[in-house]
Order: structure tokens, then C-alpha cells, then sequence
């Protein structure tokens, strides 16, 4: 990865490599949890050869993006990390990009797909569609999938507050080699990601969103009407590549279960090879092009 630079966002000051042309298509990668922005390092450059302006955000509370004031709320909803994306495009001069990510971060690339077309062209997104309703993540699940979501329950609690603040590096390498048992990572590969784990807002930013989802944080009052428009389960009209590695731990729905979410052009490719959640850095030839795939279909 280049450089790390900063530019006020939003709420935030947030921190972003930048790659390939400043003129070229804007593509936006979006990282998930507990991962960082080195979940692109082999996607980046293979995009910008081919002439895209990559950008790829620490998201809040990970790596060196902060907030701007003290007093802002340490949010982890859903709609709180879209709106960062859209000020990051905004900030940055960005009129239109295709984005793409996975965990947390298809999530945000869904929302911004099917709230602000205008700005977003093109959407990869790996394991579908992933926009969220406390409503529904209310509801009670089967004992095996809700064994599945072990921390998210163990977050609602105290207990999981202190024990992710204290073990946050034990946590994150658990989850990756459940959510990815075929990736055979190394210890620097962990700990370069790891490190972004460090920023003084992570710990709250992770807690609120598991407990956002769930209904124990309420969420913010300036993102109610863009929750409220989520809750409906909109489609996504841009042009769609769904991704799903063969080997993925990590919870995640079947493909038939949403594609029809995506009424305009649309495709789904499942992964094979042992790979695992973390799709762009397990496979990172396969994301990368389906980005390109995808901005072509929306040029």
C-alpha cells in the first residue's frame, strides 16, 4: 500500500490510501471488522494498472482515521458508515465511483448503491445483500445460526466490552482463522492489519455497531430517516457482481436468498480454492475483477 494521507471527512479526519490516476474512474474499497485497509493491498495496484483512481478509507475507529470533535457520537450503525463514505467522496471531489467491499464494508457499499445511484455507479459485493433492520435483527434465530453470532451476544454484555478492549489482537486472529480456515496467514500479515486496531475510538466503534443491530444501542437521531429507508430492504438498481469464496467461516446467506435485491444488470461468482471471508485478500485477482467487470458494465 502507498502513503497514508488525511483530509477532513464528514466527522471525520479520515485516513486513505490513494492509487492509479488522479483522472481515472473513482473506485472506493471498503474493508471490514476486524480487518483494515491492507485487506487490498494485492487488489489496489492491480486496479490502478488499469487506470482506476483507487481509494481505500480506514473506516472510523480503525487505523489512523479520528474524529473531528470529542463530543460526536461513537457510532457503529449502519447508516453512520455509509454517510462517512458519501462525505469521503465529497471531500475528496469524487462525483461518481463503483465501490465494493465485504463484511462491514459491503454492507456501507450496499447502502451507498441503493440510497445515492448517482454517486454510485457499479457495486461488488461480497456475500450480497447485507442492509439490516434492528427490526429484523431483533428477531430470534435457529440455535445453530444464532451459535454462529456467538460475539455478537457476548458484546452486548460488559463482560464483552472489557474482554474485546483487553484481547482485541486474540479476538481479531480468532475470527480470521474461523471466518477464513483455508487462509494460511502469517504473523506479519496479522499484525500489520492489527495494528489498526489500536485507534483510541475502535473498541466503541465495534461494540455499538453489534449492539446497534440488535436493538441495545438505539442509534443516532441524525440517522433515523436513513434507517428508516433501509428498514424497507430497498433494491439496488446499478449494475452488481456478488462474490462468495468456497471456504467462507463467517456467517453469511446463501446467494439465492438475495438476488433478487438487484434488479438491474447482475451476476453472481462463487470463489473456489479454500477461500475464506476476507475475499480480496484471499483472492485478490477474482475481486479485483469483478470491479473491473462491473465498472465496464456501468460505463
Amino acid at each position: 500500500m502507498g502513503p497514508v494521507s488525511q483530509i477532513q471527512a464528514g466527522v471525520l479526519d479520515v485516513g486513505y490510501v490513494e492509487a492509479g490516476p488522479a483522472d481515472g474512474r473513482a473506485v472506493l474499497l471498503l474493508h471490514g471488522w476486524p480487518y483494515d485497509i491492507h485487506s487490498y493491498a494485492e487488489v489496489t495496484p492491480r486496479l490502478a494498472a488499469h487506470g482506476y483512481r483507487v481509494i481505500v478509507p480506514y473506516l472510523r475507529g480503525h487505523g489512523t482515521t479520528r474524529f473531528l470533535s470529542d463530543t460526536t457520537a461513537r457510532s457503529g450503525e449502519q447508516a453512520a458508515l455509509a454517510v462517512d463514505a458519501l462525505a469521503l467522496m465529497d471531500a475528496l471531489g469524487v462525483e461518481r465511483a463503483t465501490v465494493a467491499g465485504f463484511d462491514w464494508g459491503a454492507r456501507t457499499a450496499n447502502i451507498v448503491a441503493a440510497l445515492w445511484p448517482e454517486r454510485f455507479s457499479a457495486l461488488v459485493s461480497v456475500s450480497g445483500y447485507l442492509i439490516g433492520s434492528q427490526e429484523v435483527g431483533k428477531l430470534p434465530l435457529a440455535p445453530d445460526a444464532e451459535y454462529q453470532w456467538w460475539y455478537q451476544y457476548y458484546f452486548a454484555t460488559e463482560r464483552g466490552r472489557a474482554g474485546y478492549d483487553r484481547y482485541r489482537r486474540e479476538f481479531a486472529k480468532l475470527i480470521w482463522r474461523t471466518a477464513s480456515p483455508s487462509w494460511d496467514f502469517d504473523d506479519a500479515t496479522f499484525e500489520r492489519s492489527a495494528a489498526a486496531f489500536d485507534n483510541p475510538d475502535h473498541v466503541a466503534i465495534v461494540i455499538d455497531n453489534y449492539r446497534w443491530r440488535i436493538g441495545v444501542s438505539e442509534g443516532e437521531p441524525e440517522h433515523a430517516a436513513l434507517e428508516q429507508q433501509l428498514a424497507t430492504g430497498p433494491a439496488i438498481t446499478v449494475p452488481t457482481i456478488t462474490l462468495e469464496g468456497d471456504a467462507n467461516g463467517a456467517p453469511h446467506p446463501e446467494p439465492s436468498a438475495y438476488a433478487t435485491k438487484f434488479s438491474g444488470v447482475y451476476s453472481h461468482r462463487t470463489i473456489d480454492g479454500g477461500v475464506g471471508h476476507n475475499l480480496p485478500q484471499e483472492a485478490p485477482q477474482a475481486f479485483a475483477q469483478a470491479v473491473i467487470d462491473v465498472a465496464q458494465a456501468s460505463s
